[in-house]
């Protein structure tokens, strides 16, 4: 390997590394310390917050483009680097996974606790947080590589820890048998391996096409090699590769029509490998395509802008509507979470810079306001053992605390001015409105069906009489509430004052503009004379 680019301690790499060493110790913990495996992946993950934090520090808003560099050789025969830096999008999202890491590891506390069931199912604590941390090393890392190559190992090697967190941890709060519930959890832990390995398969044949076009596996070499013109791509292999890259990125982040496994996955997983996989991961594929389509592939994300944008509004309005009526509260979630992501992409794609900026806030607000509606949700099912909207009712009276987290992590999924998420989402539809306006009208029709299915869903679990079966329900304890206030604390913080993020994602979101040669438009209005 070659010497590091800059001098002084690997931050990014140390950003990553701890938790994936935290992993293995975890994993390597004897199954009857399960307490100590807790206490040590909890340490662990705080451990990364405070690299997280050092990096945001660091992070010089306005300065180089990418910072912290480090890059080594790797594969020298086919040009592969070991290649890291962070932009505003990268720091952005590399606090937000290494901040929701140890809420995700507190929730689920008890959840992989050994149980006596019908069919006796072993469940190693220890495998479930090492598996955890080795989902955010990975995480960490991928938005940190700047050399594709990397990034793709990346891509689909987080695969395998969600594998088995959905299909080995699964939700114990499933109507049916035992045997019924593994045969779901299956399921879903190998429909979400498929269509992702469909999309990295693609992804990969992408990846090799680049190489074969620019000779380099860097972002930043082959960026400044086509803005110098010493690279050109034909329109038709720009366009083809830029397909092969987006398929990938919107399998995950999800687009639809990609998006069918992101209920299932969500509804048999735990609370928090639900917020794990739609929080964290998914960010992934939303962060690729602000980072590699529209760097790499200028022209072609132009070219299919109109498409994109389409795709996004469906996912809008279908995710919105689908959740409207659904009768499982986890997979309620899920369907307003797809929602979401039509929010994000159409900010991306809309190619503005308040929509592009809007679409980064979304990323960070949206994975804070997740994170709090399902864990809390999380918590209601598992003191009722059901995942059914109609098995609750009444649970204000007896649990008042738990019902009043519940509803502002509700008010905060559905924009409610005053929270985090509504920032996000009036400049993404801002932004959308100067460049298209149509698709702009069409958007707000999610915001409306947001507040039916969030307020329907507070209705119909919190308030009406007092179910038999919710009567004895104990409200929030005190790790919960451990989980939940710093959560809520951010959500407020960040909706009357998201300045310190904007300042961080802006210089970062100008550089993405000017890869793209798009400028704002300029309002249709005559001059005050």
């Amino acid at each position: 390997m070659s010497e590091v680019v800059n001098a002084g301690f690997p931050l990014l790499t140390a950003t990553a590394v701890l938790p994936a060493l935290g992993a293995i110790a975890t994993a390597a913990v004897p199954a009857v310390r399960r307490t100590a495996a807790k206490w040590l992946a909890l340490l662990v993950s705080l451990g990364t917050l405070v690299l997280a934090a050092i990096v945001l520090v660091r992070f010089e808003p306005g300065g180089d483009r990418y910072q912290l560099v480090e890059s080594h050789a790797w594969i020298k025969d086919f040009g592969v680097r070991y290649e890291l830096g962070v932009d505003g999008i990268g720091v952005a999202l590399i606090a937000l996974t290494a901040l929701l890491i140890p809420f995700v590891i507190l929730a689920g506390w008890n959840d992989a606790d050994p149980q006596e069931t019908g069919s006796k199912r072993w469940r190693p604590t220890q495998g479930f947080f090492a598996l955890i941390l080795m989902v955010e090393a990975m995480v960490i890392l991928s938005f940190e590589a700047t050399d594709v190559f990397l990034f793709y190992i990346l891509f689909e090697a987080m695969l395998i820890p969600m594998y088995f967190l959905i299909g080995g941890f699964g939700d114990r709060a499933h109507a049916g048998t035992d045997e019924n519930a593994a045969a779901q959890r299956s399921y879903a832990a190998v429909k979400f391996l498929l269509y992702n390995l469909v999309g990295g398969l693609i992804m990969l044949a992408a990846v090799i096409g680049l190489y074969v076009v620019a000779g380099s596996f860097s972002l930043s070499e082959i960026a400044e090699a086509r803005a110098s013109g010493q690279l050109e791509m034909a329109a038709t292999t720009e366009r083809l590769l830029f397909l092969g890259f987006f398929f990938a990125f919107a399998v995950k982040a999800p687009l639809w029509p990609l998006h069918t496994w992101l209920p299932n996955a969500m509804g048999e997983a735990t609370a928090p490998v639900a917020v794990l996989i739609t929080a964290v991961v998914d960010k992934v594929g939303t962060f690729a395509m602000l980072r590699f389509c529209l760097q790499l592939f200028p022209g072609a994300s132009k070219w299919a802008t109109p498409v994109v944008i389409t795709l996004a509004l469906i996912s809008i309005v279908y995710g919105a509507l689908l959740a409207v009526g659904q009768r499982d509260i986890k997979r309620l979630v899920a369907y307003a979470s797809i929602s979401h992501f039509g929010f994000i992409i159409l900010g991306i794609f809309a190619m503005t810079s308040q929509g592009q900026s809007g679409a980064t806030l979304y990323m960070v607000n949206h994975g804070i306001s997740t994170a709090a509606l399902m864990l809390v949700a999380g918590f209601l099912i598992s003191r009722r053992g059901s995942r059914l909207i109609a098995d609750y009712g009444g649970v204000q009276k007896v649990a008042p605390v738990l019902a009043g987290t519940f509803l502002i992590g509700g008010l905060a999924t559905l924009s409610l001015p005053g929270l985090a998420p509504f920032v996000s989402e009036f400049l993404v539809l801002v932004g959308t409105f100067a460049a298209y306006p149509v698709a702009g009208i069409i958007a707000t029709f999610g915001i409306v069906l947001a507040a039916l299915y969030t307020l329907v869903l507070y209705q119909r679990t919190m308030t009406g009489p007092v179910k038999a079966e919710v009567s004895a329900m104990p409200d929030l304890k005190a790790r919960e509430l451990a989980v939940v206030a710093p959560l809520i604390a951010l959500l407020l913080f960040l909706g009357v004052f998201p300045k310190p993020l904007t300042d961080i994602v802006n210089p970062a979101v100008e550089h993405t503009m000017s890869d793209v040669q798009k400028q704002d438009p300029r309002p249709d209005v005559e001059a005050a004379k």
